[in-house]
């Protein structure tokens, strides 16, 4: 059998494994800076957890855990017309961090501290048509508040966008921001209150399948061709931030629900701009993220060179609601490992001395000599070097054939010249340059090399 993996899945080589983890500790780094903990849930959760949160399409892109053996076969049996998905499985995969971490919170409410700030990276799953950068299993880097409705969270979200993708070296990012408040108000502005979902649903597809599939979409949902025509004027004002607010505050005189999405971002807005954090940001009155669970500012991220969003994020103001805690409003942001990675490969962002960290490679001429050569690499590791013995005494071709391979910055050649000198034969992979030297003349210069 020819093996092979499901589509939609990737293996990672260490070179890539080694990019995946520079994206990982550097958005982890800053995290920790904000003063978020980390936290993990399980990759498995009731399928009764799960259903409902994402709205229709996520419940349909769920991988869903079927009933083994006899329970499967006994629901097969007694299945009908009124036969129930819970009949035939009860656990599902991961969709996304949010709705795990909002289960989290109310399980574990005697345990922390509000408001509690969270960050998890971990992979997740969607039942997706795999496409290049859409994945079935993907990595999410996540930060989270609750038990806060206050703004100034999400200002320090828009910071936290601005530090991991400026250390990342993202070319030419945009930070989009709405909000559904801002959303909810458009829909009872049109007097279709009733269809917000598939308003929202409709027209967070604008950029991916234009402006006619959208409308009949929303025709399909039954909104209506005078709220339709009324729509498109709204959703395509021009302008720069300050200037959409003010009109968006013009058209919603008399919708409060308008007003209040409007005076959040005017605030967000203003306290990034004290701060010097406003550059990459920009209000997408399209942006409607179809995630059932927002409620208030919502963020997608976009950059130079790449089709489709990075990050994206947003305010859930109940969502603990839904598993019986009440009251506790949150908001998170979510990096996209996987698009990230592919970003920074596409364009040549690693860089070299984060994927190439082999410092010292012994070579390995014999019993006596690599035992010599085991206790010089015990020492460079004490140092917290990496360094690696050539396992056994092939020839000397081979062997730096392998030191060129890994990328060693220095090969040790140690004979029985070195053993009786106590120099080593130190040979710079990268200049061509040999040389002997002391033991504690090449930490240094392996602590000071920034190859």
């Amino acid at each position: 059998m020819k093996p092979t993996i499901p589509k939609g899945t990737r293996d990672f080589l260490p070179a890539q494994m080694q990019g995946r983890k520079y994206i990982f500790n550097t958005a982890e780094k800053v995290f920790q800076k904000f003063g978020f903990l980390p936290i993990e849930t399980p990759a498995v959760e009731n399928l009764s957890m799960l259903t409902g949160k994402y709205g229709e399409e996520g419940d349909q892109l769920m991988f869903k855990i079927l009933h083994r053996a006899e329970k499967f076969k006994k629901a097969l049996r007694n299945r009908s017309e009124e036969a129930k998905e819970s009949d035939f499985a009860e656990l599902a995969l991961r969709y996304d961090l949010t709705v795990p971490f909002a289960r989290f919170v109310v399980q574990n409410q005697n345990e922390i501290t509000f408001p509690f700030r969270r960050y998890q990276i971990q992979p997740v799953w969607r039942a997706d048509r795999p496409q290049k950068g859409r994945y079935r299993e993907f990595y999410q880097c996540d930060v989270d508040v609750v038990g806060t409705d206050s703004l100034i969270c999400e200002v320090e979200l828009i910071q936290i966008f601005n530090e991991v993708l400026d250390a990342l070296r993202i070319p030419e990012y945009q930070i989009k921001i709405n909000n559904r408040k801002i959303l909810a108000g458009i829909a009872e502005l049109i007097g279709e209150e009733e269809h917000l979902v598939p308003i929202t649903v409709a027209i967070d597809k604008l950029d991916k399948i234009g402006k006619d599939q959208v409308n009949q979409e929303l025709l399909s949902a039954g909104v209506s061709e005078k709220a339709i025509t009324a729509l498109q004027p709204i959703i395509e004002l021009e302008g720069d931030f300050e200037e959409k607010l003010s009109q968006l505050a013009s058209l919603f005189q008399t919708v409060s629900i308008g007003l209040k999405g409007v005076e959040e971002l005017r605030s967000i807005y203003q306290m990034c701009s004290d701060l010097e954090t406003h550059k990459h940001l920009t209000l997408d009155l399209t942006l409607a993220r179809g995630l059932n669970y927002y409620t208030g500012a919502i963020f997608e991220v976009g950059c130079k060179g790449f089709k489709g969003s990075i990050c994206g994020g947003g305010r859930y103001d109940d969502l603990t609601g839904l598993f019986g805690l009440k009251g506790i409003s949150g908001v998170g942001i979510s990096f996209g490992a996987d698009r990230i990675y592919d970003v920074m490969l596409d364009q040549n962002l690693f860089p070299s001395h984060q994927l190439n960290n082999l410092k010292v490679l012994a070579v390995n001429f014999g019993e006596r000599e690599g035992r010599y050569a085991l206790e010089v690499i015990t020492v460079l590791r004490s140092k917290g070097l990496n360094a690696e013995l050539y396992p056994s005494p092939a020839k000397l071709k081979k062997q730096m054939s392998y030191a060129d391979s890994r990328k060693a910055e220095f090969v040790l050649l140690i004979g029985d010249q070195e053993m009786n000198s106590g120099e080593l034969t130190v040979k710079n992979m990268v200049t061509g340059t040999q040389e002997a030297m002391t033991l504690d003349r090449l930490i240094q210069v392996c602590l000071n090399s920034k190859a």
